[in-house]
C-alpha cells in the first residue's frame, strides 16, 4: 500500500484537499489536478497507480478524458469515476470505456477507502452497479431530476415495479413515458429479461396479429413480440392508437396469460407484464372499455417538463454528458443566464424537445460556453421551423387524417435534415430503425436504404 501514487482530478479545491488529506493519512502518495489539462500533464510526468476522476470539469468532461486516455494508452492506469450528478447511464458509459468503478458524491469515507484499496490490490470489487445491471442498463435512460414531483413519481414507479399487474402510464408527448416504463422494468424482478417496446401506431394494419403473436412458417416458428417478451415486459406506447385486432389479442393475453399463434391450435403460455403508454394530448382514443379496465390496474402519471422546470439546469448537464459521450461532440456548457432562460421556457415538446435542443446547440456552436444570445437564436429558429407544420388547412381535417399529414410532413423534413439516412433519422426522432422503416412505408414517404447509412 505504501508509496502507491494516486492522481485526484477534480475542479473543486475543497474536494481535492479533502481526498488528498484522507489518502495521505493512509500512506498513499497523492497528486492533484484541477482540470483535464493538468491531469494530462501529471499523467505524462509520472504514471499513477490509480486515478480518481471527476465527471464535470471546466475544460473537458471526465468521460471524454477517460476515452482519450484509454485510446492512447495500452496499459492505462485504473480509473474510478466520481460524480455528483450520478446516474446509471454515466456509470455504464464510464465502465464501457474502461473505468473500474464509480463513486457518487458526496463521497463516503469508508466507500472511498474500500474502493481505492480493492482497486490497487486488484481484489474483487463489489461495484455500485453489478455486472448484470451494467449489461442490462446500456440501453436505458433513467428519470432525471431532484424536484419533489420527479422524486415522488420515481417513488410511485418503484412501488409499482414490485407488482406484476399491467400498468397504464399517461403523459404528454415527449414527457418520458418510455423512460418510466424502462425504469419500472429495471426495478422489477424481470430486469434480467427482455424489455420489448413498440408503438401502437404500428399495430393498426392487418399484419398486427403476425407482429404480436408470431406465425408458424415452412422454415419454422417466426416469433412475435409476445414470444420475445416472455418473462419480461412488453411496453406499448401511444396505446390509444391500437387497432381493433391488436386490442383483442392484448386483452386475451392479459386475461389468460397465454396466446395462440397464427396457424397453430395450441395456446402458448406467456408470463408477460404489459405496460401501456397513453398520450394525454391525443383526442383519438378508441380503446375498448374492457381492455382499458384490464390495463389500468396500476396507473402512473408522467409529469410534463413545465411541472419541474427547476430541474432544467441538471437536465441540461445530463444531456450534455449523454450526447457528447455517445456522439463524440465537443463538450460545451450553458452560462447561468442561458440556463435561467431555459428554465423559463415552456418546453411544449417536453424532454424530447429539450434533448433535441441540447444536441442542436452542441452541433451548431464551437465556443466552450453556450450563451444567452445563442439560446435565443436557437429558440427563435425552432419556432420558425415548426410553424409550417401547423397550417390552418390541417386543422380543418378529421383527427386521423390530420395526424397522418402531419407525420408525413414531419418525417419528410427530418429525412431531408439527415441527407436521407434513415439510421441517423431514427436517432434524431427517437424511434427504433425497423419501426421507422415501417412508418415511412405506411405513409408513402420515399427513402433510399443502404447497408451503411449511419
Amino acid at each position: 500500500m505504501k508509496n502507491r501514487v494516486i492522481l485526484v482530478v477534480d475542479d473543486e479545491a475543497v474536494i481535492r484537499s479533502t481526498i488528498h488529506e484522507i489518502l495521505s493519512d493512509e500512506g498513499y502518495q497523492v497528486r492533484t489536478a484541477a482540470n483535464g489539462s493538468e491531469a494530462k500533464k501529471s499523467y505524462l510526468e509520472n504514471k499513477p497507480d490509480l486515478i480518481l476522476l471527476d465527471i464535470w470539469m471546466p475544460d473537458i468532461d471526465g468521460i471524454t478524458l477517460l476515452k482519450q486516455w484509454t485510446e492512447s494508452n495500452e496499459n492505462m492506469s485504473p480509473v474510478v469515476i466520481m460524480s455528483g450528478h450520478g446516474n446509471i447511464e454515466t456509470a455504464v458509459e464510464a465502465t464501457r470505456l474502461g473505468a473500474v468503478d464509480y463513486i457518487e458524491k458526496p463521497l463516503a469515507l469508508s466507500q472511498l477507502l474500500r474502493t481505492v484499496e480493492a482497486t490497487l490490490d486488484e481484489l474483487p470489487v463489489v461495484t455500485n452497479l453489478s455486472s448484470l445491471a451494467l449489461s442490462k442498463a446500456k440501453n436505458f435512460d433513467f428519470p432525471q431530476g431532484k424536484s419533489e414531483i420527479i422524486l415522488k413519481t420515481c417513488e410511485e414507479a418503484e412501488i409499482i415495479a414490485r407488482h406484476n399487474e399491467p400498468v397504464l402510464l399517461t403523459g404528454e408527448p415527449g414527457s418520458g413515458r418510455a423512460t418510466f416504463a424502462r425504469f419500472i422494468h429495471s426495478k422489477s424482478d424481470r430486469f434480467a429479461n427482455a424489455f420489448i417496446e413498440v408503438n401502437g401506431a404500428e399495430l393498426i394494419e392487418a399484419g398486427a396479429a403476425d407482429f404480436l403473436v408470431g406465425i408458424e412458417t415452412a422454415k419454422g416458428l417466426e416469433e412475435g413480440l409476445f414470444g420475445q417478451a416472455v418473462g419480461g415486459t412488453l411496453f406499448i406506447n401511444d396505446f390509444q392508437e391500437l387497432g381493433a385486432k391488436a386490442q383483442t389479442l392484448i386483452l386475451n393475453l392479459i386475461q389468460n396469460n397465454a396466446y395462440i399463434r397464427i396457424g397453430d391450435t395450441k395456446a402458448a403460455t406467456a408470463d408477460i407484464r404489459v405496460i401501456a403508454g397513453v398520450n394525454t394530448k391525443s383526442g383519438d382514443n378508441e380503446i375498448r372499455a374492457d381492455l382499458l379496465a384490464s390495463i389500468a390496474v396500476l396507473q402512473l402519471k408522467v409529469p410534463s417538463l413545465r411541472d419541474y422546470l427547476s430541474d432544467v439546469p441538471e437536465l441540461l448537464r445530463f444531456y450534455i454528458d449523454k450526447i457528447t459521450s455517445s456522439d463524440s461532440l465537443q463538450y460545451r456548457s450553458f452560462t447561468m443566464a442561458a440556463q435561467n432562460r431555459l428554465r423559463n421556457y415552456f418546453w411544449p415538446g417536453n424532454l424530447r424537445e429539450l434533448e433535441s435542443f441540447v444536441r442542436r446547440v452542441l452541433i451548431s456552436g464551437a465556443e466552450k460556453e453556450i450563451t444567452l444570445a445563442e439560446v435565443e437564436q436557437q429558440l427563435g429558429e425552432l419556432a420558425f421551423t415548426e410553424a409550417p407544420l401547423l397550417k390552418k388547412s390541417l386543422l380543418d381535417l378529421p383527427m386521423r387524417e390530420a395526424r397522418e399529414q402531419f407525420e408525413k410532413a414531419y418525417l419528410k423534413q427530418q429525412l431531408s435534415l439527415v441527407d436521407g439516412k434513415v439510421g441517423k433519422m431514427a436517432k434524431r426522432v427517437g424511434m427504433e430503425r425497423t419501426h421507422l422503416y415501417r412508418k415511412l412505408r405506411a405513409l408513402g414517404v420515399g427513402f433510399h436504404r443502404t447497408d451503411n447509412e449511419d
